[in-house]
């Protein structure tokens, strides 16, 4: 006799369902990265937001015209410096980190494991440490207070993330593609043009957006390297964040979240722009 049982249910029904709960986990996401975005952007225009209410008693300009001011320690040079350092620290680490792990991951030599685990060193030094010993180095070498000292050393601060990032990607992608295209003809420098830093764009992007957000972030290291005479929003933003100043720090804190949106935007851009698409052809 067939036993009677709950019917299974149909794939239909199924992918309905996880389509429901899909839909429930990208609506807490969003949640929980649009809710403090929202409570930022109240406090850079809220004059009074006292406990226990859940809004804002008053509300006040006075955030926002410091931060679009025009002076030394606010306005929009200084958050462009502040993302022209950062782009910069990003370019160069990740110049250097895709370079490194081409020679890790594509050649045979001598040595080639100590370099590699030299790449990630930085991970094991504090970040104070660090520092100190760094604008020791920089002050002899005559790059300390200047913008290439921070730069370089936002640079050095990001190039382990980076390093793994690239070496990675470069394992993935491997010489099978631009070994093939050099057997049809094409030059080294076209083949790597053409083949190569297409394939490898997306961890390049990678690198780029965590090097970018590291520098951008560095508060420490900038006011001790730059010595104060290099201003960047986050050496800006900080002391009113530690001195209670709520209207102004969350101000600067869109700005941050502008700009840093703004460069993800073009990051995501260049991934369209040059990447390479699954089925192996170029976008554009």
């Amino acid at each position: 006799m067939a036993s009677i049982g709950t019917p299974k249910p149909s794939k239909r029904a199924y992918a309905a369902r996880q389509g429901r709960l899909s839909k429930v986990f990208v609506a807490m996401h969003a949640a929980i990265v649009l809710l403090p975005i929202a409570v930022v952007a109240l406090w850079a225009f809220a004059d009074s937001w006292a406990w226990p209410h859940l809004l804002p008693q008053s509300f006040s300009l006075r955030g926002v015209e410091l931060v679009l001011s025009e002076g030394r320690d606010t306005g929009l040079s200084m958050m462009v410096q502040s993302v022209l350092i950062a782009l910069a620290a990003a370019v160069l680490t990740t110049l250097v980190a895709a370079l490194a792990a081409r020679a890790v991951s594509c050649y045979e030599w001598a040595g080639r494991k100590a370099f590699s685990f030299g790449l990630v060193t930085p991970f094991l030094i504090p970040t104070t440490v660090f520092a100190m010993g760094v604008q020791v180095l920089f002050i002899k070498a005559g790059i300390a207070r200047t913008v290439p000292g921070v730069v370089l050393a936002h640079a050095i601060v990001a190039l382990p993330y980076s390093a793994v990032i690239m070496m990675d990607m470069t394992d993935a992608v491997g010489t099978r593609l631009e070994d093939a295209a050099k057997a049809l003809g094409a030059s080294p420098l076209k083949a790597v043009r053409h083949v190569t830093l297409p394939a490898l764009l997306p961890g390049i992007v990678s690198s780029l957006s965590m090097a970018y957000i590291m520098s951008f972030s560095q508060y420490f290291l900038t006011l001790l390297i730059g010595g104060g005479a290099v201003r960047t929003l986050a050496v800006v933003m900080f002391p009113y964040l530690s001195g209670g100043d709520r209207t102004i720090a969350a101000a600067y804190g869109l700005v941050f979240i502008a700009s840093t949106f703004a460069v993800f935007l073009f990051f995501e851009w260049l991934m369209r722009r040059f990447g390479m698409r699954e089925d192996g052809e170029l976008y554009g």
